[in-house]
């Protein structure tokens, strides 16, 4: 048995596993050191004396890569943005943004949702972890919607799907977590995803209005709001303006020549990386949360709300890179980049087959893990099928290069990664949401949120029709 077809079996032990309901994490680690032991051992022709040799091997591989890989810089840009959000959150920063959307939006049919579509699109501004603007807008949101008389299960939809936003608006952590897989910058990564992201905000917005109209009862307008009223929440809202401002001019404004040639040299092209953008953004935040009154309580808690998130996330990447350190191994990338480029059909149809495989796969698997888990496979089959890492736009099959290829491809899967937040029988925001409302059901929260199947699925259309709406940003930097 040559190493491929080592490779594919124990892929498919590691999908039995993960459908079967254990961890990601746990199953892709243990499923990753098996695939290392299996190929290290067959390399000596599974002679029983070598078997301790290969065990020994393995072990050594799989331990080196949870300090080799997740020491990395960019990976800390996921607790800084996170612990962002939550400071946000207990400051009472992300209640102002509600309010004053409320204030200027709520008046349109469906108003009220339409608010909470673009207060969470704000929210994901500061906040990279869609689970944490669920949760929070699930506090917030869903009390207003049922006081104006909204039918509970869409409201709840509203908030679930509203949540996913974060995942492609910057700073968004599932786009660090996929620029450090693929080896792209994290900086234009998180660039390209600002306009798809407010793209998708704008598209759940029409959706929304669109069903208010045609079904009367299921979102009243509210009125009532005087000028006066609407300047007056503007102000308390700013602060999450500020901080989005403030990151985006640290990270991508070039540095001036005065500061290049002066007696104090910094390093880079601009005054900080996103790394250090999400530091002074976290410390940022931090002072506007200690102005407002957040007292050592709700600090405490947004600090081990912060943990809980990147520990997990931590290590669902600390268990997947084992099992992308066997395929490397096992060669099972090449392969499959291999035999995709052989294949009789357009390169347009194979990425929509592909895209259209990741929306069944995100039905059991959660949105980090399942990227993962496919892109040391798939990234590479889709550059090739461009043309190669380095290939120009001109001699390109999509009609971009090499590096605008990664970028397009990436905010595709992000946005896979949004719908697969959503969708049954484990859409994380569902429960996220379905756990901070006790009157609401997982089931109530599901069909709620089904409308915006269609809303996700005329987004990923366009993106993949007009790559430009990607691209244009990431071009300029």
């Amino acid at each position: 048995m040559d190493t491929i077809e080592i490779g594919l079996w124990v892929t498919g032990g590691l999908l039995v596993l993960v459908v079967l309901g254990m961890r990601v994490a746990f199953a892709a680690a243990l499923a990753g050191l098996i695939g290392l032991i299996w190929v290290f051992w067959s390399k000596k022709g599974y002679d029983a004396g070598e078997f301790s040799w290969a065990l020994g091997v393995a072990v050594k591989t799989a331990g080196q890569v949870p300090h080799g890989k997740v020491s990395s810089q960019a990976l800390s840009l996921i607790p800084t943005f996170i612990l962002i959000g939550y400071l946000a959150y207990y400051a009472g920063l992300t209640r102002a943004l509600f309010e004053a959307a409320k204030r200027w939006i709520a008046w349109v049919p469906g108003g009220l949702a339409v608010s909470t579509v673009f207060a969470t699109a704000g929210f994901a501004a500061v906040s990279g972890a869609s689970v944490a603007t669920a949760a929070v807008f699930a506090r917030i949101a869903i009390p207003e919607m049922l006081k104006a008389g909204y039918d509970k299960r869409f409201a709840a939809g509203v908030v679930a799907a509203g949540g996913t936003l974060a995942s492609l608006i910057p700073p968004s952590a599932i786009l660090v977590i996929y620029a450090i897989i693929v080896e792209q910058d994290v900086g234009k990564l998180l660039l390209a995803g600002f306009i798809p992201g407010m793209f998708s905000a704008l598209v759940y917005g029409l959706l929304i209005v669109g069903l208010a109209v045609t079904l009367k009862t299921i979102g009243p307008p509210v009125g009532g709001f005087t000028w006066r009223e609407r300047m007056s929440a503007l102000l308390p809202a700013l602060p999450i303006v500020m901080v989005v401002v403030i990151i985006i001019f640290f990270v991508y404004n070039p540095l001036p020549d005065w500061v290049r040639i002066g007696p104090i040299q910094i390093g880079g092209d601009s005054w900080g990386t996103p790394t250090e953008g999400g530091a002074v953004g976290a410390f940022i935040v931090f002072c506007m949360a200690l102005w407002r009154g957040m007292r050592l309580p709700e600090l405490r808690d947004a600090l081990v709300e912060t943990a809980k998130l990147s520990i997990m996330i931590f290590s669902i990447i600390w268990g997947v890179l084992i099992y992308v350190r066997f395929l490397g191994f096992a060669d099972l990338p090449s392969a499959f980049a291999d035999w995709i480029t052989t294949l009789d059909y357009s390169p347009m149809l194979i990425l929509i087959c592909i895209l259209l495989a990741y929306a069944v796969l995100g039905m059991f698997m959660d949105a980090i893990g399942m990227l993962l888990l496919t892109l040391p496979v798939v990234y590479p089959a889709i550059m090739a099928l461009n043309g190669g890492e380095f290939v120009s736009a001109e001699d390109s099959a999509f009609g971009m290069s090499g590096p605008m290829c990664a970028i397009w491809f990436g905010i595709l899967v992000v946005k896979m990664a949004e719908f697969c937040l959503i969708t049954p029988p484990i859409g994380l925001n569902c429960f996220v949401v379905a756990g901070v409302r006790p009157e609401l059901s997982v089931q109530d929260v599901f069909r709620g949120v089904t409308p915006f199947f269609l809303a996700d699925a005329v987004t990923i259309a366009l993106l993949v029709a007009f790559p430009w709406i990607v691209l244009w940003l990431p071009s300029l930097a």
